[in-house]
This record gives C-alpha cells, sequence and structure tokens, in this order.
C-alpha cells in the first residue's frame, strides 16, 4: 500500500483549497500546475499558478520542492531528521514603469512575510521598444514545511489572494 509523503500531502492540500477558490468561490483562475519527478537527482517539485478571475495580468504561484534526501529521511524515519518541503511563493506581472511600483511591491511583500526573503527580478528584451518589464516578486521560506503547517494552508493562500488583489491596485 502506497503511504504519502508529506510532500504528497501537502500537494493535495494545497490543490484542494486553491481548486476551491477557482470553482467555487470563483474568485481566482488556476492557469498552470506542474508536478514533476526530476530523474537524475530524484528530486519533486509542484507548481500550481493563478490569478484574479477577473484580472489576468497579475499571476501567483505556489512552489514546493522536494529533495531526494527529505523523501528519503521520511521514509526511512532516519533519526535526528526532520524532513519537509522547501517552499516558495512567486508573484508575475508586465509594466511598462518600474519606479515607485517595485518599491510598492516591496512594502506589500514585506508587509505579508516580513520574516521570509523577497527578491525582485525584472527582465526586458534588449533593443525592444517600447520597453516594457516582466517583474517577478518571490517570497523564499528559510525553513522546511510540513504537516504540522497543513492548517496554515488556508491563511496563506488567501494572504496570497489578497496580496494579488494590492498589485492588481498599483498596476
Amino acid at each position: 500500500m502506497f503511504d504519502p509523503t508529506i510532500y504528497d500531502n501537502l500537494k493535495v492540500a494545497f490543490e484542494n483549497y486553491l481548486y476551491d477558490l477557482d470553482n467555487l468561490d470563483e474568485s481566482i483562475h488556476i492557469t498552470h500546475r506542474m508536478d514533476q519527478l526530476e530523474m537524475a537527482s530524484m528530486s519533486r517539485e509542484f507548481t500550481l499558478r493563478f490569478c484574479l478571475r477577473n484580472h489576468t495580468a497579475v499571476t501567483a504561484e505556489v512552489v514546493m520542492r522536494s529533495s531526494l534526501q527529505a523523501i528519503a529521511a521520511e521514509i526511512l524515519q532516519t533519526p535526528g531528521s526532520h524532513p519537509g518541503c522547501e517552499l516558495e511563493l512567486r508573484f508575475a506581472w508586465v509594466t511598462k514603469e518600474l519606479e515607485p511600483r517595485c518599491h510598492n511591491v516591496q512594502s506589500i511583500m514585506q508587509e505579508n512575510w516580513p520574516d521570509q526573503r523577497i527578491v525582485q527580478h525584472i527582465h526586458y528584451l534588449f533593443g525592444e521598444a517600447p520597453v516594457s518589464f516582466n517583474v517577478s516578486a518571490n517570497i523564499y521560506f528559510g525553513r522546511h514545511v510540513n504537516e504540522d503547517q497543513m492548517h496554515d494552508i488556508p491563511v496563506l493562500c488567501d494572504c496570497m489572494v489578497h496580496v494579488l488583489n494590492k498589485l492588481r491596485e498599483i498596476n
């Protein structure tokens, strides 16, 4: 009999909550789902991208990763190990103006995730006119998450929807 891992349980919890927001509440629209097994490193990565139902210009993603070491430690019940998954949140949009939006975005992210590492990436095509910038803001959690944080998933997802609304306002 298959015993689901921490990764599997968290993935299902994220899917259940976010698909309910899509299908039942109709507040978001899920635009992409990926569940990959990296055969070279035997790691797994799950991504679920969504946007607000009536505003597709800003997207959010939940990204969860689990390494072979974490999966093995969990399955083998290795003493002293603390298996879990890495969690990253991503927000992305296209803009023609960077200032003061990047500062506003940083403030929004820090207001919602004050203890997490926040990184903004700005990309553009050289020579393209008019210039448009692909901007993303990534939130990195500095610890592994596991089933102990299962009750935090609805709060985290609702916070992501709240941030999408804030980003919509400034874009």
